[in-house]
């Protein structure tokens, strides 16, 4: 006879679980980012700052030369007193600026006349005055003094100086001090003919050793640029 499952010595009965709700399920932890996307991304923001330190070291204005204390802009006939001319050449009767020639952040170019003595047969000296801002012009100074017939040297006057007397008539004389190019002239006034001819032989006047006053008041004059 077959006994009855409860009976002793029959397997048990397993129970089941009957499930009413939807157990709440446990959320999922996050997800790592790979280490490569992280790599990656640092590596273009470093690129970026690197390109950036970069764009900006190349646009920062290098230094100029130095300019000795040499200023711009000047009123260049106003500086330029030309005291020991005057002893040579007559009253300083007549002075006029000329428009500046050149300013610009590389050169700075300027000029001006001053008459000395009668008008119909005085002198007129001319100066010229530029400040090299970013280039240096020594190399070329020599040669272009030399070609413009400057061939005596003066020595103590700024970096180079050459004069010329023009054959006795006047005088050329052109510095270089630094950045700074200084030329001052000297010419006889003639009164002239519609032929380009004088119409009075002007008396003669004796110009020798005229380097020696030129040379003072470019003295005065390079002090004078520097204040």
């Amino acid at each position: 006879m077959i006994s009855e499952p409860e009976l002793e010595g029959g397997a048990p009965y397993r129970t089941v679980e009957v499930l009413t709700e939807e157990r709440e399920r446990a959320p999922r932890p996050p997800r790592a980012r790979r280490p490569w996307l992280w790599a990656l991304g640092g590596a273009v923001v470093a690129s970026a700052v690197w390109g950036g330190g970069l764009y900006a070291y190349g646009q920062r204005a290098e230094p100029g030369p130095d300019l000795g204390g040499y200023k711009a802009p000047v009123e260049l006939c106003e500086l330029a007193e030309l005291k020991a001319l005057t002893t040579v050449l007559g009253k300083r009767s007549d002075s006029g600026g000329e428009p500046v020639v050149m300013d610009d952040p590389a050169v700075y170019s300027t000029g001006c006349d001053v008459s000395f003595g009668p008008e119909d047969n005085g002198h007129q000296v001319s100066l010229r005055y530029t400040l090299h801002k970013m280039t240096d012009p020594g190399p070329e100074f020599g040669p272009r003094a030399k070609h413009y017939g400057l061939a005596t040297p003066i020595g103590g006057l700024g970096e180079q100086a050459f004069f010329d007397d023009n054959g006795g008539e006047g005088g050329q004389l052109h510095l270089l001090d630094g950045q700074a190019e200084i030329e001052l002239h000297i010419y006889r006034n003639y009164t002239l003919d519609d032929e380009g001819m004088p119409i009075e032989e002007p008396e003669p006047v004796d110009l020798s050793g005229v380097d020696v006053p030129m040379t003072q008041d470019m003295l005065a004059l390079m002090k004078a640029l520097k204040k």
